[in-house]
């Protein structure tokens, strides 16, 4: 006689929001098991009742054949006494207690849902909102766990009699699908002035129309609003930019499928795979002759960052335009991106000439993510939507929760316990008002969902930095300093499951050191639990503070008063006569110039120097447009010392003379600019080289938005690896200040445990 088995399980990971519970009945229908599967708080939950051999062959499938959308981190099971229930029934979700449940990130639209939508005839055809359980909107308009429709902004639209058949189907893809609709039953699509006011016609039809007619569009997609125009409009885009107050920064664009993306830019088969896989980032890949856009669009870059359509809105609209089109954040340059309806009409009403919009509310603004490609593997340059909330897995768990503030720019939080790290999407510059709002309400937010409680807080050692003040502002909480530098290693170590210690390079803008000069060119023999500054580009004035940030001419001054003592006579110092002798002046005498040790400062330095960019109009502006001058053919590099001590310097003046004495011997730019890239890199091998030979160390960290520079990256990774070393370098989470928090959630954690072992 046969004996039967009832098992209670619980499944953790990415499992609500993509379809698991369906996929748990109809596993249970094939192999003829009883009982019954539901979500809660902490994920789902199951009884499963058979023999042994076919709950063993249930329990196996359940990992190997689960839905894409999924992520199956563990299944515990426990006997339970067999209740000879009859059936398999998905059950109501019970009312929380504990609450520890993984939401999945937004999802592009699958094949099956972008045919009915496309489909001449049908019940969603032309719909804009089709989706199912492998697709469609999910972290963006979760309120609270468990996962259910009442949890979400679809809880204001019933179910049609249609769908709700759909929902209670279990042969159906929508089974239990939450944002489930249809054009009876779910949201629909509006096109208004910038008054508010609806303008006559078909929605969609007329986008494309004022699209056409050089007009600029305000599109509500499923993380906030998007502004639009056409990407070979030239005078459309030049509009765009001069309303947004967006004078250089490059703009995204969609193709309306892989195929005009090929003639947009060039694609490796990874970067084909990441533009139409599920999560449809924004790729930054380099741009091909003739791609038949706007020069606006991205002035002086040899790269475009274009993503596919990822919702059926976009789809519908790239179908009928049939040609690129820029898709950028609905904001004024510096603001978050806008996501609620009323607020799109106060900030974007001077912007826009017309709104295409929806009333499916939008819970959390999510920007695009965006990505490139190193190496044939995928590389965040900004973690967001199809990315997060996704967890970050770390080898070691967290003994306490943590929250984590992260960064000035560029923010992101994180909330962590358990192995998990939970890292949020882009917040943005916490400078701005609705920003720093953004941060408070996605750290209540995240608590929420997954739970958290902090015990211990981590923040930046900047004492000026808003994270800084709101997590010293907070009670009944340990609090963390972590330096800027240490938190970027340990965010690599930490994306690379490693825990050091390594030779860590961190070159970026700026960060504050523990002897409170500014940062941003360091080497580190860094582990998770502590640094030490072992290397660093030699400091020089910055003339004039934060000025000499948006103006790089001023650190040209400073490094030529470095190099030479009396700076040469160059175009430069003609370009800027009227102020040229109170900036050198500063830096001479030190007044109002912090001393600063940043790679970044020195890229802009060299891009003066260049005639390339003397006034920045955006962050890294006249580092990216050096890197976009180098000949990609030079080999050759201009000297560079590295003076023994402890810690080392990195001459940065020995570059300096080299770009100069180029200059002035009329050598093109963009072998001047290769030279000074070439340079730097072969100097950080030779430190690397010199500090392996002190510690015994050898794997190198590379870390810090300066790391954002391929060219860079390349030669520094090229000769470390000849040099035989482990190159650990980043790809879960940005190198820039968005991968900041992961880092000091780490190392805060690290040191939690260290100070437990003592």
């Amino acid at each position: 006689m046969t004996t039967v088995t009832r098992l209670r399980l619980r499944i953790e990971g990415i499992v609500q929001g993509v379809g698991f519970r369906p996929f748990v009945s109809g596993l249970a229908r094939e192999y003829g098991v009883s009982g019954h599967v539901g979500n809660d708080a902490e994920g789902v939950f199951a009884e499963i009742e058979g023999d042994r051999a076919t709950l063993d062959g249930f329990l196996a499938d359940l990992e190997r054949r689960a839905p894409a959308l999924a992520v199956v981190e563990r299944v515990r099971a426990e006997p339970a006494a067999p209740t000879a229930e009859r059936g398999f029934r998905i059950v109501p979700s019970p009312p929380a207690t504990a609450r520890f449940a993984l939401i999945s990130p937004d999802m592009a639209t699958c094949e099956e849902c972008l045919a009915e939508t496309l489909a001449p005839a049908g019940r969603r055809s032309g719909y804009p909102f089709t989706n199912c359980t492998d697709c469609g909107p999910r972290f963006s308009i979760v309120a609270d766990v468990p996962y259910d429709r009442h949890n979400t902004t679809m809880a204001v639209f019933e179910m049609c009699e249609a769908c709700a058949g759909e929902y209670a189907d279990a042969d159906d893809r929508r089974f239990h699908a939450q944002p489930v609709c249809c054009p009876e039953c779910g949201p629909s699509l509006r096109f208004t002035g910038p008054d508010g006011v609806p303008v006559d016609g078909e929605p969609l039809q007329t986008a494309v129309e004022w699209l056409r007619d050089g007009r600029i569009l305000a599109i509500k997609g499923l993380g906030g609003y998007h502004l639009a125009v056409l990407a070979d409009d030239e005078k459309a885009v030049r509009t765009l930019r001069d309303r947004k107050h967006r004078e250089d920064k490059p703009f995204a664009l969609m193709a309306p499928d892989l195929v005009w993306a090929r003639r947009l830019v060039r694609l490796e088969p990874v970067g084909e795979r990441v533009l139409a896989g599920t999560r449809r980032p924004i790729l930054l890949a380099p741009r091909l002759p003739g791609a038949g856009v706007a020069d606006a669009v991205a002035p002086g870059s040899r790269e475009l960052g274009v993503m596919l359509p990822y919702t059926p809105l976009h789809h519908l609209l790239a179908r009928r335009l049939a040609r690129p089109f820029v898709l950028t954040s609905g904001n004024v340059s510096d603001e978050p991106i806008v996501c609620r309806d009323d607020d799109a009409l106060k900030r974007l009403s001077q912007i826009a000439d017309g709104f295409l919009a929806h009333d499916r509310p939008i819970q959390v603004r999510t920007d695009d993510s965006v990505v490139r490609v190193f190496r044939g593997r995928e590389q965040l340059v900004r973690r967001s939507r199809g990315y997060v909330p996704a967890p970050l897995t770390t080898a070691q768990p967290f003994p306490r929760p943590v929250l984590a503030c992260g960064a000035e720019l560029k923010n992101t939080f994180c909330v962590a316990k358990g192995n998990r790290a939970f890292v949020s999407h882009h917040i943005g510059d916490l400078k701005n008002y609705e920003t720093l709002r953004s941060f408070t309400e996605g750290i209540a937010h995240f608590r929420r969902l997954f739970d958290v409680t902090p015990r211990l807080v981590a923040h930046d050692l900047h004492p000026e930095y808003l994270s800084t003040k709101y997590a010293l502002e907070l009670t009944d909480v340990d609090v963390v300093a972590v330096q800027h530098h240490h938190a970027h290693i340990a965010s690599c170590l930490a994306d690379n499951g490693a825990s050091g210690p390594v030779i860590g390079v961190a070159f970026d803008g700026l960060g504050f050191g523990t002897d409170a000069t500014l940062w941003g060119g360091e080497l580190l023999i860094a582990d998770l639990v502590e640094f030490r500054r072992a290397g660093h580009l030699e400091p020089v004035p910055m003339p004039g503070g934060e000025t000499a940030v948006r103006e790089p001419w001023r650190m040209a001054a400073a490094y030529l008063l470095a190099a030479y003592g009396d700076p040469p006579e160059l175009d430069l110092a003609r370009r800027h006569q009227a102020r040229w002798d109170a900036v050198v002046s500063l830096a001479r005498k030190g007044v109002n110039a912090p001393l600063t040790s940043s790679a970044g400062r020195l890229f802009d330095a060299v891009s003066a120097i260049l005639g390339v960019r003397d006034v920045a109009r955006y962050e890294g502006q006249a580092a990216i447009e050096l890197e976009q001058r180098v000949a990609p053919g030079e080999r050759d590099a201009y000297p560079m010392t590295v003076a023994e001590g402890d810690p080392l310097i990195l001459r940065s003046r020995d570059l300096v003379r080299g770009v100069v004495d180029d200059l002035l011997a009329d050598v093109p730019v963009d072998r001047i600019a290769a030279r000074f890239h070439n340079g730097l890199a072969r100097a950080v091998v030779t430190a690397t080289g010199v500090l392996r030979e002190r510690t015994g160390l050898g794997t190198v960290a590379l870390s810090g938005g300066v790391f954002q520079n391929l060219t860079l990256l390349e030669r520094v990774v090229e000769g470390l690896e000849g040099d035989g070393f482990h190159v650990l370098v980043h790809s879960r989470v940005p190198c820039n200040d968005g991968g900041i928090s992961l880092g000091q959630a780490v190392v805060a954690a690290a040191r939690d445990r260290s100070a437990d072992s003592r």
